[in-house]
């Protein structure tokens, strides 16, 4: 149970707030946006979840904040989870999460949290539920306008790309003369995580994946996604699912998955094959993790050096290690930097195009952008 709902701007405007219950001041956005933004990283204290009596969750989303407050003893992780997909079903419905988008979509914004909370009870989050319920029609927003996308705007550059209505596209918005395109858009995302040694030897790695989906088909057909016939789930090989797997070439072994609940596994013993009847929106079909040994698409190296009393000198290489054939976009990397550095200076190689350097002294951390990499790089 939940009393108030808001969504603020990372300046502290509010931009969303519905009060469900009555039961908690009218001005807990400012005092929460307070509290968040005088907040030191570096306290030993964490920020505080309750002020005056007052619970605050919040979740941080496409650069927004949404926050949930109540006087009663909820639990977490059921506030935090309603809270992401609120945000989830307002992306569905505005095709575009932003700021500009929901002032301009207040009318409808205000309609689905009518909707998936009644008196501080949270009633449903399904996007295809509440179509039953929702009449307002999205007012477009102008995907020219939007930010970079983050890790997954690696899918939608190059030269095959994804149809631009793909993540900017409304479930409720039709094409002009009330026709529907039926469209489906499949995504694999997957986020790595290596540890190399100072002599570039891997120590431990991961892959952290999920099949992402988002459905524009009428009647909400049945449909089925075919995975690789090699596939293994289980350490060693074992299949939960007491299948056995050929050791050939290309075989594939999770340590362990997980299916969104739409998903029937009647047949993936057999042929690899998942059916579903896929919700309006998006939605992950499968989440999986993976530890087995594979080959990274960067090897990063570092050469740290002192070079004074009070300076020191790094060498940071970074080398694609994939086909000349394919290239990489929007590659950011970080590297934290020791809390008492003042300046950074920057030197990169000659006729390096399309890199910028920076230094964020207010975390300390040190930012190198490439619009593009297909070669070893370094600075």
């Amino acid at each position: 149970m939940i009393s108030q709902f808001f969504v603020l701007s990372l300046r502290g405007d509010n931009i969303v707030f519905r009060d469900y219950r009555g039961d908690v001041p009218k001005g807990s956005a400012e005092i929460f946006f307070r509290k968040v933004k005088f907040w030191k990283e570096d306290e030993e204290e964490e920020a505080p979840p309750n002020v005056d009596g007052v619970n605050y969750f919040h979740v941080k989303v496409a650069g927004l904040l949404f926050v949930a407050t109540t006087r009663v003893n909820s639990s977490p992780s059921l506030v935090l989870e309603l809270l992401q997909r609120i945000a989830r079903v307002i992306k569905d419905y505005l095709g575009v999460l932003n700021e500009d988008s929901l002032r301009k979509n207040f009318v409808l914004v205000y309609e689905l949290l009518d909707e998936v909370i009644d008196f501080g009870y949270v009633q449903t989050t399904s996007t295809e539920l509440l179509k039953s319920y929702v009449f307002n029609e999205p007012i477009v927003v102008d995907a020219a306008r939007l930010p970079p996308l983050g890790p997954a705007g690696m899918f939608m550059q190059g030269t095959k790309r994804m149809p631009a209505t793909a993540v900017t596209k409304s479930v409720v918005a039709n094409e002009p003369g009330g026709r529907r395109r039926e469209e489906i858009f499949v995504d694999i995302i997957e986020k790595i995580s290596v540890t190399f040694s100072s002599s570039g030897y891997i120590l431990t790695s991961e892959i952290d994946g999920t099949i992402q989906m988002k459905s524009y088909l009428s009647g909400n057909p049945e449909i089925r996604l075919a995975l690789n016939e090699e596939l293994s789930i289980g350490r060693g090989g074992r299949s939960i699912y007491d299948y056995s797997s050929s050791a050939g070439a290309g075989v594939v072994i999770l340590d362990d998955c997980n299916f969104h609940e739409s998903v029937h596994l009647d047949s993936f013993d057999v042929d690899r094959t998942l059916s579903l009847v896929p919700p309006d929106g998006e939605f992950p079909v499968m989440n999986y993790r993976m530890t087995q040994e594979f080959k990274p698409p960067f090897i990063i190296t570092a050469v740290i050096e002192e070079a004074g009393t009070f300076r020191a000198e790094v060498i940071l290489k970074v080398r694609a290690d994939f086909s000349s054939n394919i290239t990489a976009n929007t590659v950011a990397i970080q590297m934290p930097l020791p809390k008492y550095t003042t300046r950074v200076s920057f030197e990169q190689e000659p006729g390096a195009v399309g890199q910028t350097t920076d230094f964020k002294e207010a975390n300390k951390k040190l930012e190198w952008n490439l619009r593009k990499a297909w070669f070893f790089q370094n600075f």
